[in-house]
């Protein structure tokens, strides 16, 4: 905002002038000093002449009429003809969001509160950038809050200074520029002012400063420059006495020269001699592909050796090496190498663990894919390739039972609840759930009779992904009691720990691969409606509601109850191949087809705590004891080997980790070994089942 002010076309001669240069200048320093300019307007044209006198010198008392006459006042903003708001910040170049919280922006001459301007909203400026075209140069003036409209000088300056260019458009920079002084040479001197008489007067500041600065010589403070030196100062370079070399901090000895051997001899031995082939091999190799640089000759006596011909190239050649040797000193640590390997427990020091084989169960024909021993420990079930399930008696090792089917079983469960004595089997589509008759006998009735619970509505069991049917007649017979269909064809079965529940994974289903099953309600349902990834195996938790799914190169941990994954495990793994968990829960062991074995401690990260490759092939099958702290591995190389794991209660100490025996036993057929294997329940045992179509249990 500028001054609303009309000047008068002369008033050098006018008494008044004066008057009018002053108010003139009080009013630019007081719009000089506050951060907003105010507008002042007067009556008529504007005209100052139109003023009485006491009015333009700023009074607002009338003139005296007589001098009994009263003073009257005059209130000078009546004639304020300004219909706009004055809004003016009165509490100066300060930040103004030290107001927010009050609604005013300073007081007036009255002491009333100057109010902010209103404020709109989001919406408002919406409205208004739709609506107003000037909406684009409107700015903010942060001192008053209000909005000022840019005009088009405003803008061209703008545009000007972010070009980099001057900021009046009416300046020219290239005005043609008259050269005072030239470098022609001039007859009459550009100007012939005779000097003043202080120039033959001493400076009196130049004398403080040269007696400071002798001063500060005698005292030592300034030191002169000494004289530099320009002869060259050689060294020698390997010298152990020589050190002025800056480069030389610590003496190291030259490198040696190789000592002569035989065949730099005189009177060499016959067999270092070339013979005609060698010395036109020798001949024609390169130099630097020689191994000697010299053809071996025999001389009769000392005095008949001739002068070498090559003596000043090699002496020249050993001092450019000496020159261009690298000099570094390496500190070099003095570790036994006993220290660098860690010490580990003696195996002896952590019996007991399966050492030797004791029993081979014979029967089977084709691979044995799958077995499984019952929560008692008291017998063993092997699916194979032959169709059939045989179950064994663990420490005789007579097969009690064999049950037929139409196809290869591809595995084999057993139930872990030690109240019913049931085991479901996988062949092809079908889940068979089987009472295989051994044991107590009340065991065996009381599991008929909890699985005499009817089906569920055939309107239900339309809804589900899977069929259950009842079996009647020969199956009945065999012991099968229920049968789970399923629309492809199942790869794992396995149980929850309270043994009502049991899930199936099928590989080809893709996002209805895992299927979770009910056998009190005879139930199925699926817990995902997207997985991501090929599913390999599942698994429950054996203490807290969780379910772990492995795909190809990832484990997500799922909560049941809150229906949400709780982590994502990073195996660093091409293809997971199984997976198994420690009996507290808080670590688990993954096998891949890489030859990879990876422990993961689910409360310290995931990823794994260590990472191991002992087998040579691909892992079949991992497994945990549920009471010792053993943990045991299967691959194709037709090894197992067993494993100390400990895992203390202390959370601050790491499990400890040693292989301790290499089980050999099982005969490598096709490039197959050992497909599963288990730990007894209760004796440090292990139970192995190969391609060979055996079953072994070591002790």
């Amino acid at each position: 905002m500028t001054l609303n002010m009309e000047k008068t076309p002369d008033t050098s001669s006018d008494p008044e002038s004066s008057v009018y240069s002053d108010l003139e200048d009080s009013d630019t320093s007081g719009d000089s000093n506050s951060s907003n300019k105010q507008e002042c307007a007067v009556p008529g044209d504007g005209n100052l002449q139109d003023l009485p006198e006491d009015q333009r010198n700023g009074e607002s008392i009338s003139k005296e009429s007589s001098k009994d006459e009263k003073v009257e006042l005059v209130d000078e903003y009546a004639l304020d003809s300004s219909d706009e708001e004055d809004l003016r910040n009165t509490v100066g170049n300060i930040p103004l969001r030290w107001y927010d919280e009050y609604p005013h922006i300073g007081y007036d001459l009255d002491g009333k509160k100057i109010l902010k301007p209103r404020t709109s909203d989001e919406l408002d400026q919406f409205l208004k950038k739709m609506d107003d075209p000037n909406y684009w140069r409107t700015v903010r003036d942060n001192t008053t809050g209000q909005d000022v409209i840019l005009t088009d000088n405003d803008l061209e300056l703008i545009q000007q200074i972010q070009k980099s260019r001057y900021p009046d458009l009416s300046y020219d920079p290239y005005k043609p520029f008259e050269d005072f002084f030239t470098c022609e040479k001039m007859i009459h001197p550009v100007t012939n002012v005779p000097e003043h008489k202080r120039s033959f007067i001493p400076s009196k500041i130049e004398k403080e400063k040269v007696a400071k600065m002798v001063h500060a010589i005698k005292m030592g403070w300034i030191k002169p420059v000494p004289p530099r030196d320009d002869s060259q100062k050689f060294y020698m370079l390997w010298d152990k006495d020589d050190q002025t070399s800056k480069r030389i901090q610590h003496h190291i000895p030259a490198p040696k020269m190789k000592l002569p051997g035989h065949e730099e001899s005189y009177n060499p031995p016959p067999e270092y001699l070339f013979t005609k082939e060698e010395e036109e091999k020798w001949r024609n190799q390169e130099p630097e592909e020689r191994k000697l640089n010299f053809i071996p000759k025999k001389y009769s006596c000392l005095r008949m050796v001739p002068m070498y011909a090559d003596l000043i190239k090699e002496r020249f050649e050993r001092c450019l090496d000496l020159y261009l040797c690298p000099r570094e000193r390496k500190m070099r640590v003095k570790v036994k190498p006993e220290e660098l390997i860690p010490k580990l427990p003696k195996p002896r020091d952590l019996q007991p663990f399966p050492t030797v084989e004791s029993i081979v169960y014979l029967g089977h024909s084709g691979f044995v894919r799958s077995i499984t021993v019952e929560p008692v420990g008291q017998f063993l079930a092997s699916g194979s390739d032959d169709m059939t399930v045989r179950f064994w008696e663990v420490l005789t090792g007579r097969c009690m039972k064999t049950i037929h089917f139409n196809g290869k079983v591809r595995n084999v469960a057993w139930c872990p609840n030690t109240s019913i004595c049931l085991i479901a089997v996988v062949v092809e589509e079908n889940v068979y759930i089987i009472n295989p008759g051994l044991g107590d006998k009340l065991v065996i009735s009381n599991t008929d009779n909890v699985l005499e619970t009817p089906l569920e509505d055939v309107e239900a069991q339309k809804q589900q992904i899977t069929s259950w049917s009842a079996a009647d007649g020969e199956k009945w017979k065999q012991g099968i009691r229920w049968v789970v269909t399923h629309p492809y064809g199942v790869h794992q079965v396995t149980w929850h720990c309270k043994g009502d529940y049991f899930a199936t994974v099928m590989l080809e289903a893709r996002n209805q691969s895992v299927v979770i099953h009910q056998l009190s309600k005879q139930h199925s349902q699926l817990p995902f409606r997207r997985l991501k990834g090929n599913v390999q195996k599942v698994l429950f938790h054996p203490l807290r509601p969780y379910f772990f799914v492995a795909t190809q190169q990832y484990v997500r941990v799922y909560n049941l109850l809150k229906q949400e994954i709780s982590k994502k495990l990073l195996t660093n793994c091409k293809w997971v191949s199984s997976i198994a968990i420690h009996p507290k829960g808080d670590n688990i062991i993954i096998g891949s087809y890489d030859k990879k074995l990876s422990w993961f401690d689910l409360d310290l990260s995931t990823k794994p705590y260590k990472t191991v490759r002992y087998h040579k092939k691909a892992l079949r099958q991992v497994a945990f004891h549920s009471r010792y702290p053993l943990f045991a591995s299967s691959s194709d190389d037709g090894t197992v080997i067993v494993s100390h794991g400990m895992v203390y209660n202390d959370l601050l100490q790491n499990p400890l980790i040693v292989p301790v025996k290499i089980l050999r036993g099982h005969k490598v057929t096709h490039d197959l070994g050992v497909f599963d294997c288990c730990f007894h329940p209760y004796q440090p045992w292990i139970f192995s089942s190969g391609a060979d179509a055996t079953v072994r249990l070591f002790t």
